[in-house]
């Protein structure tokens, strides 16, 4: 989905006018919230966010997973694997598997960590237990009540925040923010920003600690994109985040063309995309996320040759990542 323009504005009609249907959905998901789930035979580290997409809950559950490899541990990531068609639980094997079957984030997860796919969480963490895991860091899922969690990190955008504050879909919160914090063991704010800032000084309020995170282009990518112009393109939850990502890297302008979230990149696309790299004479680039669906037919094939990927890694301060628990 593509998030509406009236979730970033408090004083937009379409959010005060749904605002009570929102308030409808929070409170059902807050009930769902105070369920006691199962608990695994291994930690749970849950990595979630308060709002729908565009957050970094992809990155910085790699980060943590890595982080956890590093110290000894035998990490499996657990996903529902959104937008794919297998309800698992299955592990996930780049090789072998589609987007379409397992979801765009797990095949990336795929690459640097033992994951499964599981719509039924609890059964899924089963299967990681039985392939070796010794800890399950879960990406999303946590306001599931399914399984039982040892911690939860909440991510959230620097510059985006929570929006306009209010519950879907009146805005993109999933659940009132306060109780959701109120839930977590730490908040990660990824990116500078006052919106990230004010969240920062709220979970502090609450004695929770705070991670600071900043996306990180690697420095390959980084080189090759110094003072250039490009032509970027992706499906993410907030388009806007790689525009900045790129300018961070160094890019002087970038022309964004955005998809919706997980979006299937086919035939049309990737012409549309291709014919205008033609005629601007612009270098097409895009997201780790995005390329991973650039496959299955001719046209895809060639959108896939002719972009970069601008791959990101999640740097975060260990120090503070290890009083708080991560």
């Amino acid at each position: 989905m593509r998030a509406p323009g009236f979730w970033s504005d408090p004083e937009a009609l379409a959010g005060r006018l749904l605002a009570p249907l929102g308030a409808l959905v929070g409170a059902v998901t807050l009930a769902k919230m105070r369920r006691q789930g199962a608990r695994a035979a291994v930690p749970v580290l849950c990595v979630g966010n308060p709002t729908v997409g565009g957050a970094g809950k992809t990155p910085a559950a790699q980060w943590l997973a890595a982080r956890l490899a590093a110290s000894g541990h035998r990490p499996a990531i657990l996903a529902r694997g959104y937008g794919g068609s297998l309800a698992g639980p299955i592990v996930v094997d780049p090789a072998r598997h589609a987007p379409a079957e397992v979801g765009d984030e797990p095949l990336l997860h795929a690459r640097h960590a033992l994951t499964i796919i599981a719509r039924d969480r609890v059964a899924g963490a089963a299967l990681a237990v039985a392939r070796g895991a010794t800890v399950i860091v879960m990406d999303d899922g946590f306001q599931n009540p399914s399984l039982a969690k040892s911690r939860s990190l909440l991510v959230v955008d620097g510059a985006h925040g929570v929006g306009n504050g209010r519950v879907l879909p009146a805005g993109p919160l999933r659940a009132p923010l306060a109780p959701q914090l109120a839930r977590a063991d730490a908040l990660l704010v990824i990116g500078p920003g006052e919106a990230g800032d004010e969240l920062a000084a709220m979970a502090a309020r609450l004695g929770h600690p705070v991670l600071r995170g900043q996306l990180e282009v690697e420095p390959e990518a980084r080189a090759w994109l110094q003072d250039r112009d490009v032509l970027a393109f992706c499906g993410i939850g907030r388009p806007a985040k790689f525009v900045e990502t790129l300018g961070a890297a160094g890019v002087r302008n970038a022309v964004l063309r955005p998809f919706p979230d997980h979006h299937a990149y086919g035939d049309a696309d990737a012409a549309r995309l291709l014919a205008e790299a033609k005629a601007t004479g612009l270098p097409l680039v895009t997201t780790e996320k995005d390329a991973v669906k650039l496959k299955g037919s001719p046209a895809l094939d060639r959108l896939a040759a002719a972009a970069t990927v601008v791959a990101v890694t999640l740097a975060v301060n260990e120090a503070e990542a290890a009083a708080a628990g991560f």
